[in-house]
């Protein structure tokens, strides 16, 4: 990192992995010095690391990288390089994640961070022992009108929070032709539709209202074979004709039943959680709503300007309001003058960007980190036993997370 004559910090960039994720994260920093111009960060896209030569060449050509290479140690070997975002596939997460704590590189990485429990631990680990700084992309809990319904559970605003209800339902995978990718096997995904979506949704409700402490679920896979499509060849959004059929092996859908900890700012609350791969109708439909005995919120990802009020018990017009994102909501100001005109998914990342890098440089500390990723991941674990096992079963509590805990609330008050 280099402080320039004028108080602007030039930080330099790695990225590992130049797909549709990795493209995203450069973007993100590219825009920051647009929507953040008074943080005066300079980040400086150094090198970039793709075994597919027509991605390296990519990172240059477009992206802007300085050099790239085929091999991601490359990456993590350059001394020009400060922070390194992991966007390779799940399988590698864990692997990549390690490599770089162990390099001294701040870290942004996707999710699910591993397959599992244990493989996010060992990261989570590896990031403590060597004092870097990690960045989780749960990119959901970032829409102002997210952070406004946060701020409204804390403040008491909906009351004594009773319960939430939470969905996140895509149809990527819904046409039986659809291909199957690395997604579909469990030796390179784990868990499926459980570690893919189910992972931001609890993301989502942990950033909310709190902690989950106890779960109990139900998983399906709806199509048992899928046509087989070669790593590398494209996504899983792929639809494959007369392809060689190889088995699922992970699930299309999962249900969850939740009790929120003590210490939650939703203490006592209930839950169910819904996620699937397969559902015809909606695309994106990632959304979270939650009861008070006050007054209740809905927001929906397809709508993600957009958050649903109730005007609470004794209201003169009892029902919904539906409230635009402004500038009082989250860092909306900062993409858009006025509510009407909508932010779109690429702000969310580079609302993500900054707060990872702002931690980097020790300023606050408002990013999703790897202790969050743990526990996302303690919650999935626990509901793949339960799944198994026809039980309820505990996950622990996780020091150190964003998670939105008891002393934030007023509700007590």
């Amino acid at each position: 990192m280099q402080t320039n004559e004028d108080g602007s910090i030039t930080i330099g960039v790695g990225l590992i992995s130049v797909g549709w994720m990795g493209q995203l994260h450069s973007r993100a920093y590219s825009n920051l010095r647009y929507a953040y111009p008074d943080l005066k960060l300079r980040p400086r896209l150094v090198h970039a690391a793709d075994p597919a030569p027509a991605r390296a060449t990519e990172a240059r050509e477009v992206l802007g990288y300085e050099r790239a290479s085929a091999d991601y140690q490359d990456v993590l070997n350059d001394p020009e390089v400060d922070v390194v975002s992991i966007c390779a596939p799940n399988f590698l997460h864990a692997e990549i994640g390690i490599a770089a704590a162990k390099a001294g590189k701040h870290f942004w990485i996707e999710k699910p961070v591993g397959r599992g429990e244990a493989e996010t631990r060992a990261v989570a680990e590896a990031a403590a022992e060597s004092g870097v700084v990690s960045s989780i992309g749960f990119n959901y809990r970032h829409a102002p009108a997210i952070e406004y319904l946060r701020e409204l559970v804390a403040e008491g605003k909906l009351g004594r929070i009773t319960n939430v209800r939470g969905q996140m339902f895509a149809d990527y995978s819904a046409d039986p032709r659809g291909a199957l990718s690395w997604r579909f096997v469990r030796g390179l995904a784990g868990t499926g539709v459980l570690g893919d979506l189910m992972g931001h949704l609890v993301d989502l409700v942990q950033y909310t209202l709190g902690p989950i402490a106890e779960v109990t679920a139900v998983t399906s896979t709806v199509y048992s074979e899928r046509p087989e499509l070669p790593m590398g060849t494209g996504t899983h959004f792929a639809v494959i004709e007369d392809g060689v059929m190889k088995p699922v092996e992970n699930e299309d859908y999962a249900g969850m039943l939740v009790r929120l900890a003590d210490d939650a700012a939703a203490a006592g609350a209930v839950g169910t959680l819904e996620a699937s791969r397969v559902a015809v109708g909606p695309r994106a439909s990632y959304g979270i709503e939650v009861y008070g005995t006050e007054g209740s919120a809905h927001w929906d990802f397809e709508r993600l300007n957009e958050l649903h009020v109730s005007g609470g018990l004794g209201a003169e017009y009892p029902g919904y309001t539906r409230v635009m994102a402004h500038a009082g909501m989250g860092d909306f100001s900062r993409f858009q003058p006025g509510a009407g005109t909508s932010m779109g998914y690429d702000d969310l990342k580079v609302i993500e960007a900054k707060k990872f890098l702002q931690a980097v440089l020790g300023r606050e500390q408002l990013n999703s980190n790897i202790q969050d990723a743990l526990s996302a991941a303690q919650v999935i674990t626990a509901a793949e036993r339960s799944a198994e096992g026809r039980t309820w079963e505990a996950s622990t509590a996780v020091a150190g997370t964003t998670a939105a805990t008891r002393h934030e609330s007023h509700t007590e008050s």
